[in-house]
């Protein structure tokens, strides 16, 4: 009996099964060479390290604080009885602000005076007495004791009525006021903010590894968004002697000359200071999304040969998207940016590199070629 010929697509369908089913298992041309299991190399984007030169500026952000501020607060209660500047406007040092009702302290005083008189008298006779020998020395010495007492005590009831008129430490702008005449006020209690703008204070953070780079009286560039364009120049007056534990940033305190008085305490102030140029070669630099970290160990991955390797570094500085590499790598190598993180990466692993965006395209193995199929003839 003759067998019915069967169509040209059935014939090469057959002939692709009997070939895939006749593979071994690890031979190249059945899809061998990748990862056991025959699952193809991890895709993962790479970077390659480049020397770079250190930017001889360092930017930062911080905000402005005024160089003295001070919240009057009485130190005696009592009632307002005149006040003597206008909210907003400018004070002198030593001028008085606030005038508190004085006429018990004035009493106070008169009879501390009178009783200082009397004790003068007294000491004064006692004093005549004991040359002559009339008196006893000890109450001689009584009233030497009385006639120090009274003097103290007109001494403390006349500060008591100095503590009445509030006067201005230094010269600067007044704020508003919380009281008005007539108000009760009580010990400690907030009347007016006083503060002096000129100069400004700026106060921002630095990376600890930046310190070797800053000094005190280095120069500072602020802007701020009330005045886009302009530029107010400073230096640095004080660098904190101890870094913060938590953020690793140590804190430094700028001045800037502010004599038309348009910087106001609270702004936001974007800065910029100038640094030494390094003199030494180009140092070598990562993308910071490179560095993993195990415990106190610092790690990436390299691409070598195709497969994965863990390399240990040393990191130094950090720059906006990149950390320094000290000891580890090499310029030249190839770093895995993206994908080292995934459960199945180790060491050894093979992958698939793929220039991460902006990175320069790494150069790629020239594919195998595939065998042209052999045709099948027809019967």
């Amino acid at each position: 009996m003759r067998l019915p010929r069967l169509p040209l697509a059935a014939t090469l369908l057959t002939a692709s099964l009997l070939a895939a089913c006749g593979g071994k298992e690890g031979d190249p041309a059945a899809g061998g060479g990748g990862p056991p299991g025959g699952m193809p190399p991890l895709p993962v984007e790479v970077a390659t390290v480049e020397p770079r030169s250190l930017a001889s500026t360092l930017e930062t952000v911080g905000s402005l604080r005024a160089d003295e501020t001070v919240v009057m607060r009485p130190e005696v209660g009592g009632r307002i009885e005149r006040i003597h500047f206008e909210e907003g406007g400018k004070v002198v040092a030593g001028q008085p602000l606030f005038t508190l009702d004085g006429s018990m302290a004035r009493a106070a005083l008169n009879e501390s005076l009178a009783n200082l008189a009397i004790a003068r008298s007294a000491n004064a006779r006692a004093e005549r007495l004991n040359k002559e020998r009339l008196i006893a020395g000890a109450d001689y010495d009584r009233t030497i004791a009385q006639l120090a007492v009274e003097q103290a005590r007109v001494a403390s009831a006349q500060a008591a009525l100095g503590k009445l008129s509030l006067r201005a430490p230094f010269s600067g702008q007044i704020g508003l006021r919380s009281v008005a005449v007539g108000d009760v006020v009580s010990v400690g209690q907030d009347l007016v903010t006083m503060v002096r703008l000129d100069p400004m204070e700026v106060d921002f953070t630095v990376p600890e590894n930046a310190l070797p780079r800053l000094h005190e009286g280095q120069t500072v560039k602020a802007s701020v968004d009330a005045f886009p364009g302009e530029t107010f120049i400073g230096e640095v007056v004080a660098i904190d002697p101890v870094v913060d534990a938590q953020s690793r940033s140590a804190h430094l305190r700028a001045r800037l000359a502010n004599p038309d008085g348009r910087l106001r305490p609270g702004q936001f102030a974007q800065l910029s200071l100038e640094t030494s140029a390094e003199a030494a070669a180009p140092t070598l630099f990562i993308p910071e999304q490179a560095l993993l970290q195990d415990g106190s160990t610092r790690f990436v991955y390299s691409v070598v040969d195709g497969k994965a390797k863990r390399v240990e570094i040393t990191t130094g500085r950090r720059e906006p998207g990149l950390i320094e590499v000290t000891a580890g790598l090499k310029a030249g190598d190839v770093v895995i940016v993206a994908g080292q993180t995934k459960p199945m990466m180790g060491d050894g692993l093979p992958v698939a590199p793929i220039p991460a965006e902006g990175a320069a395209p790494q150069a790629k193995a020239p594919a195998a070629e595939k065998p042209e199929p052999e045709p099948v003839a027809a019967e």
